[in-house]
């Protein structure tokens, strides 16, 4: 099983944006490629973190679809684990009380 999700990081006039196929509607901006994919982590955390269970990474499909839906702009590709980001949504959950006891993060 595949256990990272995809981002993929596109140069914009300001900096540069960042995207998940693997997670619809969830973006992130910064100067840098290090500020966006920081940016990126905590957006990922925070669009996550009401949901009971995680979107299934997709692997080579969300590679494919990246690859399709570029024009010809430069961008570059990364990861980031879905433990990781499973471990810091408990985190989030736990400092902001929305943790219920018992509850886990499954894969969806």
């Amino acid at each position: 099983m595949i256990n990272q999700y995809l981002i993929v990081l596109e140069k914009s006039e300001t900096g540069f944006s960042a995207y998940s196929p693997d997670v619809l509607g969830c973006i992130a901006t910064g100067q840098s490629l290090e500020e966006t994919t920081t940016a990126m982590e905590l957006a990922l955390t925070k669009h996550l973190a009401d949901q009971d269970s995680l979107p299934q990474p997709r692997g080579i499909d969300a590679y494919l679809d990246a690859l399709q839906n570029s024009e010809g702009e430069t961008f570059y590709l990364t990861h980031l684990s879905v433990d990781h980001l499973r471990a810091l949504i408990l985190q989030d959950r736990t400092a902001n009380g929305l943790r219920a006891s018992g509850r886990k993060i499954k894969m969806g």
